[in-house]
């Protein structure tokens, strides 16, 4: 017992504190998604907030949960003008599969060599996962939010409600 306590501590400890702050500009990206498109923060700079919801693992209990909960509710985050993703450090086969099976339409993203978790300071680096965080990007590209309590069953309803607290532009 005393020997998986002081594993589950040593792995919280290494968890890495998250590199960015609110205000910072996000790092770019260009990752593929489960749809064949790829996704770059450049695309949606001057034109859009993204939201890209960081999850651990495809196929698993939370994750699945939360895919869900925006496949069935995403109508509610796109009342804002925003663009939103589920990411992973999965492989795009992986996550195509798993969008395919929640009938996800949103795109997840792939970071399979986890680079760009490591720069949003969500990667796990000991097992190489993606920790669950969302990120809310303003329009200007800065960092409006960063949202470590993450509620699986109500991620919709909850993506949705703190984009209207952050001001995010309703769609006309």
């Amino acid at each position: 017992m005393k020997r998986l306590f002081g594993l589950l501590l040593a792995s919280v400890l290494s968890l890495p504190a998250l590199a960015l702050e609110v205000g910072d500009p996000a790092p770019d990206f260009s990752l593929q998604g489960s749809n064949g498109k790829t996704y770059s923060l450049a695309d949606f700079k001057g034109k859009q907030a993204v939201v890209i919801a960081w999850f651990p693992k495809a196929f698993t209990r939370g994750c699945t949960i939360e895919c869900k909960s925006l496949a069935e509710n995403g109508h509610l985050i796109r009342q804002y003008d925003t663009t939103y993703f589920m990411a992973s450090t999965d492989k795009v086969e992986t996550n195509t599969k798993f969008a395919e099976e929640q009938e996800a339409d949103f795109p997840l993203l792939s970071d399979p060599d986890g680079a760009v978790a490591k720069a949003y300071g969500v990667l796990v680096p000991a097992v190489k996962v993606a920790r669950r965080v969302t990120i809310y990007i303003g329009v200007n590209g800065h960092i409006l939010k960063i949202d470590e309590d993450i509620k699986p069953a109500t991620s919709a309803e909850d993506i949705a409600r703190t984009l209207g607290e952050l001001g995010v532009e309703r769609k006309g």
